[in-house]
């Protein structure tokens, strides 16, 4: 997603433009997510409920895959059910109406999507989201969100244990993920001043202004391993492709990225254990100048109770810490003799419940917390950036089961409550405002959606 939806340092950025970031973030969390294209399931022959756990993917971030959707994304998109060539296009309409804490109401087609998602062969496939956002006064900005190239090879044998070998060519580190642990992967994540690289959310994050390739396989159907690396986008190219160059990455080399994971299919119940590390040399601005080095470190763990489809439970939990090693210092602009630390480090935590009722009636819960250590001119003017927020949704989605009257196009209805209970390291006054001046708490930005999505 998009890095200038959320709040970048509060030393660089007017306190109107972080509320209406926010506030953006919030909106992107309503109405996107993980959603079931149904050109997978005209390839397929089989229902989005299929593959998911429910029949749309479910509330912001979606539920995540089935063990069956797992191995889909995996073997590169390109199952078929053997009755002709079918075209690979799906689209994705939302509109959503918004209610802010502070601010105007409003009720707009915030989002239209075109999707190319399938087989090319028996060997390559991919995913690429096109994304119209409504930017205000009736005008759209268009830009390419997601890719997802895949070439894999398939029914291979290694020690007598069943091997998968793939690369993907993708545009954000963790979108791949077939765990969907990731924020990248599920759209779910913490928001505030700051933010780990695999954070999409994040100020400055690569995501959707990189590229890259990874090399993954899965062993013996339980293990799974992946290693790559990513270079940032021209800005240049950023811009043709609908990006605001405010929000670059910033140059990025020597960049390396894995993930390793444990996954158990237990027919009616699934359970899966990972670790994730990126590293890089990041170079913001573009200047020439020194660059930061910056490591990210996680793990994270998910169990689904599938049971016979009527009660579906799924718990997850990510967590990551980064450690950056700035390349420079800066004063204060308010005390010469006061500079920023040398060193710092940013932990991002994600703990979501979701329960779904018959793949059709569903609620997400979850609670995000950003924390980062302290540092009096990075972090102006509490120098704590520790924020905290929880998320509630529930939806409603009639469509996309083997029962369905419509199979391969789908509905979803959904309500979202984005709550803030400490931000900016503060729980009340978090911009440090005088006496007698306006002040900003953290439930300023709160907010509360409604929308819905048709998918054909």
């Amino acid at each position: 997603m998009l890095s200038t939806t959320t709040i970048h340092r509060a030393t660089r950025r007017p306190r109107p433009w972080q509320l209406w970031c926010v506030l953006a973030l919030l909106l992107l969390l309503a109405s996107g997510g993980a959603q079931a294209v149904p050109a997978y399931a005209r390839q397929t022959g089989s229902s989005c409920a299929d593959c998911h756990a429910a029949a749309y993917g479910g509330g912001p971030g979606g539920p995540m895959l089935t063990p069956y959707g797992l191995r889909f994304k995996m073997g590169g998109y390109t199952d078929t059910d053997g009755n002709g060539t079918k075209i690979p296009v799906s689209m994705q309409l939302t509109e959503t109406h918004s209610a802010p804490a502070k601010g105007d109401s409003t009720t707009n087609l915030s989002e239209g999507d075109l999707y190319l998602a399938g087989r090319v062969s028996d060997n390559v496939g991919g995913f690429v989201k096109v994304e119209a956002d409504h930017t205000g006064h009736n005008t759209y900005n268009t830009l390419l969100r997601n890719v997802d190239l895949r070439f894999v090879a398939k029914e291979l044998k290694l020690a007598g244990k069943e091997l998968l070998l793939g690369v993907s060519v993708n545009n954000m580190p963790g979108f791949d993920d077939p765990l969907n642990a990731l924020s990248a992967s599920n759209t779910i994540s913490p928001a505030g001043v700051t933010g780990t690289l695999l954070n999409f959310s994040s100020a400055n994050a690569p995501a959707s202004r990189v590229i890259g390739a990874t090399v993954y396989a899965l062993f013996d159907t339980n293990w799974y391993g992946e290693v790559g690396t990513y270079k940032s986008m021209p800005t240049s190219l950023q811009d043709h492709l609908g990006y605001n160059v405010a929000g670059d990455p910033g140059k990025l080399s020597d960049t390396g990225y894995f993930r390793f994971a444990y996954m158990k299919d237990m027919k009616s119940q699934y359970f899966s254990a990972g670790l994730v590390g990126l590293t890089t040399k990041r170079e913001l601005p573009r200047n020439g100048g020194p660059k930061d080095d910056i490591t990210d470190l996680g793990y994270d763990v998910s169990y689904q109770y599938l049971g016979n489809r009527e009660n579906i439970v799924q718990l997850s939990y990510s967590n990551i810490l980064e450690k950056r090693k700035y390349g420079s210092t800066f004063a204060s602009p308010t005390d010469p003799t006061l500079f920023s630390r040398s060193r710092g480090n940013v932990h991002d935590q994600t703990l979501t419940a979701t329960y779904i009722f018959k793949q059709s009636y569903g609620v997400v819960v979850a609670h995000l917390l950003s924390t980062g250590s302290p540092d009096p001119v990075r972090y102006t003017p509490n120098g704590d950036p520790d924020t905290t927020a929880n998320l509630i949704s529930v939806f409603w989605v009639p469509f996309g089961k083997d029962d369905s009257y419509i199979r391969w196009g789908n509905l979803k209805l959904s309500a979202t409550w984005f709550r803030f209970t400490k931000f900016n390291g503060a729980t009340s006054n978090i911009f440090a405002a005088p006496v007698g001046a306006p002040k900003t708490n953290p439930g300023d930005f709160n907010a509360f959606s409604v929308a819905a999505s048709v998918a054909f």
